[in-house]
């Protein structure tokens, strides 16, 4: 009868005949039928055993497992719920106990494992990789160390690990069998057939990975090299025969590699090859040349990368041994854990869809770099699907990142670090992959803590489209500034189609930025977010080539950097703005869609306007004039510029208090965080504002589209940061519809 129900497409709810709560616990038997009385030993027993329309409650405890859910539900009404039993507390981590240190200096400890210990994923040689990663000239692997629930950092190398431990504790690994070197391997400036001119490498026709990159000599290099990358060029001219290329590269200590010179393609014939040594740096350029056959006339030449050694060695051992600082600590008596495991909630089928995920403690997952070219999987992972609930989990401890709600994995992995890359992912996802409203996207994110992951808190790549990320704690992100790159964020997304990110506290997060919206942000609203001490290049906000509509309202801006931008199409409304501002224009074309659709219309560049600038309170370094610039429209009326804030030239009946300094102070008391403010109430009657609504923003220039919510309705924001809603003949600006004169105390998370 159920099978019968289902493909009707009929559900049968939890508590209702047939609809089944599966119980797992510590005491249970994976032999047992999942009873309240008989209950499973394992989650995944459990989600082997879970039909659409069942619940997965979990009992106190901690499980060290993956779980693959095999299967989801049928619609919104007819999920299948994974929990934890209300009340209790529930880990489920991607690692496991760590005994048997041995002390081999003042602080530093080892400890020996097989490598047949972790299976078919050894997080000790895995290496962080990915498209628009930046590894800063050492390798970075996927596994950690934990004391007492907090990770240590992973020193460079064996030596500095062997030294005295410093404020922060440091580890390092070696794995019998894997020679380091399989990340990057080098750059490439130019290279020229002996006597011949010279080819620029970043002018490439075609390429297999790798990434331009800016260069310290002759313009653009070619850098993010990976083990079997190629380049592509056409009508390279060999004259009337040579036998040598000269290549200009460079390679930081420890890194290099061999360039294979192929005719026509990456496995035609092999003209000769040049071996390429560190130079000391990756922008330490030498001259090395490639004895290759004689070769005549125009040819297509194809430069294919390989490590100088191979990835695997014969040491003879079969080992992974860690070393760590415990200073003052034995190990053997603490709470000391290492990764096992990827990752600890996420499906390795795409279109596992409506799951709820909630109330659980989820951590220590050896995630890898999550690039919008790639699968992106996070510590959970909503994989290529629709409709998932994440909610009230503690999520923590990621190597790269907490939730991912991103693209799937494909053969094009790693290989498509460019513009002219993710124009083809985007085309991808579209022809082949099913991204449409119907079938991909549409989670909802909601009030969970997410903390120490070392890339981003949230990630999605089109996946993302159509989702709700609302109510949640993010902080600690890429504050260990180990590696650099260009997908790092509290919440980074691509492809943010009617998203609304909303009633956050998000702060503590590294470069890039608190929220990214990067590429194809339309319908999205950003209301009601908390941001401060984000002191990194975009600071709170960066919106990279977006072409709207997208709003940006009754926020608190308060770190250093408010805002970033390089896009159109933006309404920023009722905002309290401390930071600076920076917007540039970028010639680079990206999509934009027909209005609440993945229906692509066409492509545009970025040029600086179409922006809309209503009711906002400016304070400290906030300037409005980085819009002085605009070569289209922009619209300014109704705010309020404090001491230190700077109007546009387009504010034309500014209200301008130059002599009253706010004063902002974020304090954090046992109840929460409270923002110290001066004000003036007479900020009310002062300046004639209007109620922002559909109608006044009228539609963004370049697609055409209306500022509408998701759902197609019109737009009031009739209602402030709390919720209390403002005078419709002449609202209160900044995010506050009432505020008192002078100094004042206001709670402002949790609310």
């Amino acid at each position: 009868m159920i099978s019968i129900a289902l493909a009707a497409g009929c559900c049968l709810l939890p508590g209702t005949a047939g609809a089944k709560e599966i119980h797992v616990a510590k005491t249970g038997n994976d032999t047992h039928d999942g009873s309240a009385a008989n209950p499973l030993l394992t989650i995944t027993a459990a989600a082997a055993m879970a039909q659409p329309g069942d619940t997965v409650t979990v009992r106190a405890g901690v499980y060290r497992e993956h779980v693959n859910p095999p299967r989801g539900g049928v619609s919104d009404d007819c999920r299948i719920v994974y929990q934890a039993a209300a009340g209790e507390r529930v880990t489920i981590t991607g690692s496991e106990p760590a005994k048997g240190w041995q002390k081999v200096a003042k602080d530093t400890w080892k400890m020996t494992l097989p490598n047949s210990y972790f299976g078919k994923f050894n997080p000790y040689a895995a290496k962080v990789f990915g498209d628009w990663y930046d590894p800063r000239g050492r390798v970075h692997h996927r596994g950690c160390v934990y004391l007492n629930g907090a990770w240590l950092t992973e020193a460079p190398n064996l030596d500095t690990v062997m030294r005295a431990a410093g404020q922060a504790p440091l580890w390092f690994a070696t794995v019998d069998g894997v020679v380091e070197g399989e990340g990057y391997l080098l750059n490439v400036v130019w290279f020229r057939p002996a006597g011949g001119k010279m080819v620029q490498a970043s002018k490439a026709v075609a390429r297999g990975g790798t990434q331009n990159a800016p260069g310290t000599e002759d313009g653009e290099c070619v850098g993010f090299i990976k083990n079997g990358n190629w380049l592509r060029y056409d009508n390279v001219d060999f004259g009337k025969g040579v036998d040598s290329v000269e290549i200009r590269a460079a390679a930081a200590l420890g890194t290099g590699g061999t360039i294979e010179l192929r005719l026509d393609k990456a496995d035609g014939e092999l003209l000769g090859t040049c071996d390429v040594t560190d130079t000391g740096d990756w922008q330490k350029w030498q001259t090395f040349t490639a004895k290759i056959k004689e070769t005549e006339g125009r040819k297509s030449l194809c430069l294919v990368f390989r490590p100088t050694k191979p990835v695997k060695a014969d040491t003879g051992s079969d080992n992974t041994v860690i070393y760590a600082q415990f200073p003052g600590i034995n190990p053997n008596e603490a709470q000391v854990e290492i990764n096992v495991r990827p990752t600890v909630i996420t499906p390795e089928k795409t279109n596992i869809n409506f799951l709820t995920i909630r109330g659980f403690d989820l951590r220590n997952a050896a995630t890898n770099w999550a690039a919008p070219t790639a699968g992106q999987v996070g510590l959970v992972t909503a994989y290529w699907c629709k409709g998932w609930v994440i909610e009230n989990n503690e999520i923590s401890n990621s190597r790269c990142c907490g939730i991912a709600l991103g693209k799937n994995s494909d053969q094009w992995d790693g290989q498509r670090g460019s513009t002219e890359g993710y124009y083809l992912t985007i085309d991808d996802a579209l022809k082949k992959d099913g991204w449409t409203k119907e079938k991909i996207g549409g989670h909802l994110v909601r009030n969970n803590r997410i903390h120490h992951c070392g890339q981003t808190g949230v990630v999605g790549s089109l996946g993302c489209a159509f989702s709700k990320i609302i109510g949640n704690e993010i902080h600690e992100i890429n504050m260990q500034g180990i590696w650099g790159g260009a997908e790092m964020a509290g919440i980074k997304l691509h492809g943010a189609l009617d998203v609304v990110i909303a009633d956050n506290h998000i702060y503590r997060c590294g470069d890039l930025a608190a929220i990214w919206l990067d590429w194809m942000a339309q319908g999205t609203q950003i209301t009601g977010n908390l941001l401060h001490d984000n002191n990194s290049m975009a600071g709170d906000l960066f919106c990279e080539v977006d072409h709207g509509p997208y709003l940006v309202a009754n926020n608190l801006f308060l770190s250093n950097g408010t805002h970033l931008a390089n896009s159109q199409g933006g309404a920023y409304v009722h905002n309290l703005i401390a930071g600076t501002i920076q917007i540039v224009a970028d010639g680079r074309n990206t999509p934009y869609f027909k209005p609440h659709s993945t229906e692509m219309v066409g492509m545009h560049d970025c040029p600086i306007g179409d922006v809309r600038l209503y009711n906002n309170l400016l304070a400290r370094h906030a300037n409005l004039n980085a819009y002085n610039g605009a070569t289209w429209p922009v619209a300014a009326a109704g705010n309020v510029f404090t001491k230190g804030a700077q109007a546009s030239k387009f504010d034309t009946e500014a209200l301008l208090k130059p002599e009253l300094d706010p004063g902002l102070k974020l304090i954090q008391k046992t109840d929460g965080w409270y923002l110290e403010i001066q004000a003036d109430s007479k900020w009310a009657t002062e300046q004639k504002r209007m109620l922002v609504t559909t109608e006044l923003l009228g539609k963004a220039k370049i697609p055409d589209a209306p500022f509408e919510n998701p759902d197609g309705s019109p737009l009031k924001l009739a209602t402030d940061y709390f919720g209390k809603r403002r005078n419709p003949d002449n609202p209160f600006p900044g995010p506050f519809e009432s505020l008192k004169d002078g100094k004042q105390e206001i709670k402002v998370w949790p609310r």
